[in-house]
């Protein structure tokens, strides 16, 4: 009879990583990467807000009892997306993204211009074929 039951092994170089990764991460996570230290002036409190994303992977492998190896990359960005003003005790949020209207505006220009390609395309087709 063998004893076929997972034995237990010291952490993989990946499992390393992962858990390195995670501390450094989490301790940068919080309120502070999205919200920026507030500022005060004649009675008005600004505080910037950020829209902030995180990716990371990471892999390994071993051979044998001797061999392995991983290795893992990550990153973060964020992108100021407005800020919180706090006025006479009423806090509002402030966008400072393009506008819903420019937006629309950008996307029907678009559209024009590319049916007017389209149809500049066919006109000169449909002259060539005469």
């Amino acid at each position: 009879m063998t004893d076929e039951s997972p034995k237990a092994s010291s952490p993989s170089i990946a499992e390393h990583l992962f858990d390195k990764l995670a501390q450094s991460l989490g301790g940068r996570a919080g309120a502070s990467l999205v919200f920026g230290d507030p500022i005060e002036r004649d009675g008005i409190t600004i505080v910037p807000v950020a829209r902030a994303r995180y990716g990371f992977g990471f892999g390994g492998g071993s051979q044998g009892d001797d061999e392995q190896g991983g290795g893992g990359g990550g990153g973060v960005t964020s992108r100021p997306v407005g800020y919180i003003e706090i006025r006479g005790g009423e806090a509002k949020f402030r966008s400072i993204g393009p506008s819903p209207a420019a937006i629309i505006i950008a996307t029907i220009g678009a559209a024009i211009v590319g049916s007017l390609a389209v149809i500049g395309w066919a006109w000169g087709s449909h002259d060539k074929g005469r």
